[in-house]
């Protein structure tokens, strides 16, 4: 498909013998007498023999429990696969086992700044003490192993501390950023039927304040299960919260960490992953599969350990939250950062790194697009000369976003792109600091994880593009959806596309040189800048409105563009789409969801593509959109009004049109 490229960045035979990775492969040989010559021999062994491999995780990690497991793997079936059973461990011991005694004091374990706080600077013995006190207080409140405790916090230290106490007990956490509106939250709170919620009271984004109380006591209103509400004042200096607790007042009881002892398979969190239709899929993952997938992922694919100081620029809303928190269980600093990261320029987050000592730094594949279309050169705003990775994910980084990466920081920095997903909590494939890295692809399949491109009729491919599939079963894998007691949701959206299987919905291509590329989405459901979303939000805010009738919306991601996301709506006789609609349109979505939900561009059309059974073909008019011949996508006979197809045809071809004099001219999307 492809002459053999030039490596884009090489490592030295120092750095190797320095990584994790290798001194993995090393313990391998010594203790299991095992030797691999290469990184795919590696990855071979990891998949051919997987109980071997995750055991040998627990072992290399030296993962404490409090009792043994019986066997590594139940037996390898997806779903249902059964992990380490017998073991019972607590996630957040595993942090604890770093920086003790008088280290503990003088060590930062978690950095934070905002657009409302200056720097400030947790030590390990302090969050420690923090963790302890908020675990010993929501036990008071009632809180038991199994209760869901959910949080609509920004990305500061107090989060983290919420979560980890949460852990301690074996609550069941799970989190919605403060710049989501009420029905977006309630959409996913109200699935769970939580106990506690954790909340701020507003917060600074772009040098404007937004005010949560209303919503915060909105979410008291809407979610009955509620029995205590703990209000961080962020915004203002005092709770303005009517029958909230402080988060003050949980600290003030000091109280020794204590961890409770449970499976395995003991639920960590819910996070959610939308669909094309219904609500937001509420994904339940385990403590111990997030437990050896973090140790596996951080420590040797990111190179991450004890001396490192790390941040990858997310929300709470986001799952790279959930990764840059879990990195302390590699005994790793990590520094956080609530607020826009272009403003006041997109220099805030470099400084940033300055100042807190980043080794390793990552963010979703648009903010470095932004950073190269906007000129800005990282070293000369900041010293960032610890710096030895930075890590990309969210959306397919371009090889010229590569490139850049490399023109600013040079043969010392190691560009890990990574692709996984909410789903897993996790990446199928990453960086490897033993590889070579090539412009526009990512070095690895993950260790353990048994991912190949198939095509339709479930065939591996080779240096073709094809759906990225799973084949045998992962620790860190869905334990179950909530409210999903038969569990038909949960495997309708991974398992019914080819059985037994994991199908994830992105377009894959393996590399002669065992990289990957991950070409975008495969199916209907929206990736705006690494965040999944589902067009059914979109539509109960879009079609509330009186001028609109019916509407459908689509992502147009592919490799080496940013996201284009169009929406076409049916207005009511006598309406017209002028300035005003489209701006209340993209004010309700903003309102209701988030920023990410607002589109590109709005058109008016006459009819919305319908099945004969009335479903909106949103992947018909996606393929459309992206090339496909109508006679390839649609079938007349199947549709109740395939008259309504024209105009998408006609608007694909001036798109082509537009984007092919855009490409000529050297810009970006058209």
């Amino acid at each position: 498909m492809e002459d053999m490229p030039v490596p884009l960045w090489t490592p030295s035979p120092e750095r190797i013998a320095a990584s994790r990775m290798h001194d993995y492969m090393q313990w391998l040989q010594r203790e299991k007498q095992l030797r691999f010559d290469s990184y795919d021999a590696l990855w071979q062994w990891s998949v051919d023999r997987l109980p071997d491999f995750w055991e040998s995780v627990w072992q290399y990690f030296e993962i404490q429990s409090f009792a043994p497991y019986a066997q590594v793997l139940d037996a390898e079936k997806m779903p249902g696969a059964r992990w380490f059973g017998g073991a019972r461990i607590n996630l957040a011991q595993q942090m604890f086992r770093f920086h003790a005694g008088d280290e503990g004091a003088a060590r930062a374990a978690v950095i934070g700044k905002s657009e409302l706080r200056p720097t400030v600077q947790l030590s390990w013995d302090e969050l420690r003490r923090q963790v302890g006190s908020v675990a010993n207080a929501l036990r008071a409140m009632g809180v038991q192993p199994g209760d869901r405790v959910v949080s609509y916090l920004p990305n500061i230290p107090e989060t983290v501390v919420a979560f980890y106490a949460c852990a301690c007990i074996g609550a069941i956490w799970s989190s919605c950023s403060p710049d989501m509106g009420t029905p977006s939250v309630i959409d996913r709170f109200g699935q769970i039927a939580p106990k506690v919620l954790f909340a701020v009271d507003g917060y600074r984004y772009g040098g404007k304040d937004f005010d949560r109380t209303d919503v915060v006591r909105g979410l008291k209103q809407a979610l009955p299960t509620l029995e205590q509400v703990v209000v961080l004042p962020y915004l203002h200096k005092e709770n303005r919260i009517e029958g909230s607790r402080n988060w003050q007042e949980l600290l003030e009881h000091d109280s020794a960490v204590r961890f409770e002892e449970l499976p395995f398979d003991h639920p960590l969190w819910v996070v959610y992953s939308s669909g094309t239709t219904g609500m937001p899929k509420p994904i339940v993952h385990s403590q111990g599969g997030t437990l050896v997938e973090s140790l596996k992922g951080h420590a040797l694919h990111n190179g991450i350990g004890p001396d490192d100081r790390f941040m990858w620029f997310s929300t709470t809303g986001w799952i790279m939250w959930n990764s840059q928190v879990t990195s302390l269980l590699v005994g790793a600093t990590i520094a956080v950062y609530d607020g826009n990261p272009g403003y006041p320029d997109l220099g805030v987050l470099w400084k940033f790194a300055e100042e807190a000592r980043l080794s390793v730094f990552g963010a979703g594949a648009a903010y470095f697009a932004n950073c190269m279309k906007a000129g800005i050169e990282p070293r000369s705003l900041a010293r960032l000369d610890r710096l030895h990775t930075i890590g990309s994910t969210g959306s397919p980084m371009p090889a010229e976003g590569f490139d850049w990466i490399y023109r600013q920081f040079g043969p010392a920095v190691l560009l890990a792109s990574i692709s996984g997903g909410t789903d897993i909590a996790a990446a199928f494939v990453a960086g490897c600091p033993i590889l070579p890295l090539y412009a526009g692809e990512m070095q690895c399949r993950c260790l353990g994880i048994a991912v190949y491109a198939m095509d339709e009729q479930g065939n591996p491919l080779q240096d073709a593009v094809g759906e990225l599939v799973v084949t045998k079963p992962m620790p860190s894998m869905p334990l179950y959806f909530w409210n999903d007691p038969e569990g038909r949701r949960y495997h309708d959206s991974y398992f019914s596309t080819y059985p037994g299987w994991w199908r994830h919905g992105d377009w894959l291509r393996i590399t002669p040189r065992g990289g990957a590329i991950i070409y975008g989405r495969s199916d209907t459901t929206i990736n705006r800048h690494g965040v999944r979303m589902g067009t059914s939000e979109i539509y109960r805010v879009v079609e509330a409105l009186p001028e609109v009738l019916d509407s459908l919306v689509v992502d147009l991601e592919y490799l080496g563009r940013e996201s284009y996301m169009p929406l076409f709506v049916v207005l009511r006789p006598g309406a017209v789409l002028d300035d005003a609609l489209r701006q209340q349109v993209a004010a309700s979505l903003r309102t209701a969801l988030s920023a990410r939900h607002v589109p590109n561009e709005i058109f008016a059309v006459a009819e919305i593509p319908r099945t004969l059974s009335g479903k909106k073909m949103e992947l018909p008019v996606k393929k459309l959109l992206l090339g496909m011949r109508v006679d390839e996508v649609a079938s007349p006979d199947a549709m109740s009004n395939p008259g309504s197809l024209a105009y998408f045809v006609e608007f694909a071809r001036q798109r082509a049109a537009q984007q092919e004099v855009a490409d000529a001219a050297g810009a970006g999307p058209a």
